[in-house]
C-alpha cells in the first residue's frame, strides 16, 4: 500500500476491503443452511480456516505467542469464531440475509464500546453522537426496505453482535504487536481442540445429498468471512484503531445491497443509494472526531 497515506488512511482501506468481504457472509450464510446444519456450518468453516491457518504459519514460520497474547486470544475465539459464526448462521435458519442487517447495523457501536474494554480507546462524545447517527440510518434504511418486524432470531443477532465487537477490538488491539494475519490464524488453531471434534460429528450426521451452491457458500465461509477477510480487517483496525475503523461496518448493509445488483442482477433502489450517501458522510465525520488511543 501506498507509502504517502497515511497510518489513518491506510487503516480506513484495508478496513473497507475487510468489510467488502464480510457484506456477503449472511447471504452465503443463508444459502448455506438451506442444506446443511447451521451448527456444522457455523464451526466447520472455522475447522476448515483452522487447517489452513497451520499451513501458512508453518509455512511463514511466525514466532508462537506469548502467554499474555494467548489470553487476549481467547476473547478473539469467543467472538469471531464461535461467538458470531455459530449465533449469525443459526439465526439465519429461521430469517432471511436482508432481515438479518437490522441488528447487524449495531455493530459498529459495539465495536466501538468494545475498544473502551479491550483497546483501551476513548472516543470523545462527537464520534459516540455521529456512530450513533450512521447506525439509526442503516436501521432505519434496513426496517423501511424490506418493511420488517424484530422477531426471535433478532436475540440471537444482537447476542452476535456482542461477540463480534468483543472479537474485533480484542483481534485489532493484538494486531498492533503480532499482526492482522497472525491474529486470526492463531485465533483459529487455538479453537480446533474444540471445533474439529464438533464439527467432525456434526459432519457424520449429514445423509442427505448437498448441492454444490450450499458446498460454495461453505467454502466461501470458511476461507474469506472467517480467514481472508481479517487479513484485512484486523490490520485496519490496528492502523486506524479499533473504535475508527469499526465505522466503516456501517456501509456493510449496502455493500452487501450493491453486491447482489452486480453478481445477481437484484434491483439497486435510489433510496438505498441516497442512505448509502448519508452513511458514509456519518462515516467521514465520525473520522474527524477525536478518539484516544492507547499508547
Amino acid at each position: 500500500m501506498h507509502e504517502g497515506l497515511s497510518q489513518t488512511t491506510r487503516g480506513y482501506i484495508l478496513g473497507f476491503i475487510g468489510v467488502a468481504i464480510f457484506s456477503l457472509t449472511l447471504p452465503f450464510s443463508h444459502l448455506a443452511v438451506k442444506e446443511l446444519n447451521p451448527f456444522f456450518v457455523g464451526i466447520g468453516r472455522a475447522v476448515v480456516a483452522g487447517v489452513a491457518s497451520i499451513i501458512i504459519l508453518a509455512a511463514t514460520r511466525q514466532p508462537w505467542p506469548t502467554r499474555g497474547d494467548a489470553l487476549r486470544l481467547l476473547a478473539v475465539v469467543g467472538g469471531v469464531i464461535f461467538g458470531f459464526p455459530v449465533l449469525s448462521t443459526v439465526a439465519m435458519k429461521t430469517v432471511d440475509a436482508s432481515h438479518g442487517t437490522v441488528v447487524l447495523g449495531l455493530l459498529p457501536l459495539s465495536t466501538a464500546f468494545m475498544s473502551t474494554i479491550f483497546a483501551g480507546e476513548r472516543p470523545s462524545p462527537a464520534f459516540w453522537a455521529w456512530g450513533l447517527l450512521g447506525s439509526a440510518l442503516v436501521v432505519t434504511f434496513a426496517l423501511w426496505q424490506g418493511n420488517m418486524a424484530l422477531r426471535g432470531a433478532d436475540i440471537l443477532l444482537l447476542l452476535a453482535v456482542l461477540a463480534a465487537g468483543m472479537g474485533y477490538a480484542a483481534g485489532g488491539a493484538l494486531s498492533r504487536k503480532l499482526g492482522g494475519w497472525q491474529v486470526i490464524c492463531w485465533g483459529l488453531i487455538m479453537a480446533l481442540p474444540v471445533t474439529l471434534p464438533i464439527a467432525g460429528y456434526l459432519a457424520l450426521q449429514i445423509n442427505a445429498p448437498v448441492t454444490p451452491i450450499s458446498w460454495i457458500s461453505f467454502a466461501y465461509l470458511a476461507f474469506f468471512s472467517q480467514l481472508i477477510g481479517f487479513f484485512a480487517w484486523n490490520k485496519g483496525l490496528a492502523l486506524g484503531g479499533v473504535a475508527r475503523v469499526g465505522q466503516v461496518q456501517l456501509l456493510q448493509t449496502f455493500m452487501t445491497l450493491f453486491a447482489a445488483w452486480a453478481f445477481f442482477g437484484e434491483d439497486l433502489s435510489p433510496r438505498a443509494i441516497i442512505f448509502a450517501c448519508l452513511v458514509a458522510l456519518c462515516v467521514w465525520m465520525g473520522r474527524k472526531a477525536q478518539v484516544k488511543t492507547a499508547p
